[in-house]
């Protein structure tokens, strides 16, 4: 068996998000897109350079076009629904962090907990007009785990922050240095063919 998988660019991406959400994400990156190019992914963990956030946005929505359409069974959300939730994820990212005086990135004393960052994503998503459905909310506020909110009485993270969970996990922990500077694998391609042995 083989699959070709396509790699696409953010702009391709966000078109895949369905409805007036797509124009609002669109909007986000014509306000934002210079800013999003210049932060980094983390201070150290995933894509830690100039411009690895977008380069992790980038990614982890590739990925996410990457599962759903190789997984065999059916999602209860659609792939629009796991693209919107990825490209909002990290948004507070890029005014989180900052260059000090000395030229180290830093934490903004705006961000002290999970809280404010949830916060922050909350407003701007709200600020930018886009609109989440429940689903969409347990998403963005478990996307990066249950945390203390694990319970083995009762589902707390729902399929589809599951699914954004698996794909955001594995591009900051395993793919974390992606895209590589010379020699990526998906660099400059378009499609890649992946053969079963």
């Amino acid at each position: 068996m083989s699959l070709t998988v396509a790699r696409y660019n953010l702009a391709e991406l966000v078109e895949m998000i369905d409805g007036p959400n797509k124009l609002k994400c669109r909007a986000i990156l014509m306000d934002h897109g210079d800013l999003f190019k210049r932060t980094y992914g983390s201070t150290h963990n995933h894509q830690n350079w100039p411009g690895g956030y977008w380069d992790h946005i980038v990614e982890v929505m590739n990925r996410a076009v990457f599962e759903y359409r190789v997984n065999p069974r059916p999602f209860p959300f659609s792939l629009s629904d796991s693209l919107l939730v990825l490209f909002l994820h990290d948004l507070e990212k890029p005014w989180k962090y900052k260059i000090s005086p000395g030229g180290l990135l830093v934490h903004n004393y705006d961000f002290k907990t999970d809280k404010d960052q949830h916060d922050f994503v909350r407003d701007k998503i709200s600020e930018c007009g886009i609109i989440l459905t429940p689903e969409h909310e347990n998403a963005l506020y478990y996307v990066h785990g249950e945390g203390d909110d694990y319970s083995n009485e009762r589902r707390i993270m729902g399929p589809l922050a599951a699914f954004c969970h698996i794909c955001d996990v594995w591009v900051a922990r395993i793919d974390f240095d992606f895209p590589l500077a010379n020699n990526d694998p998906w660099s400059g391609a378009r499609r890649i063919r992946l053969d079963s042995k």
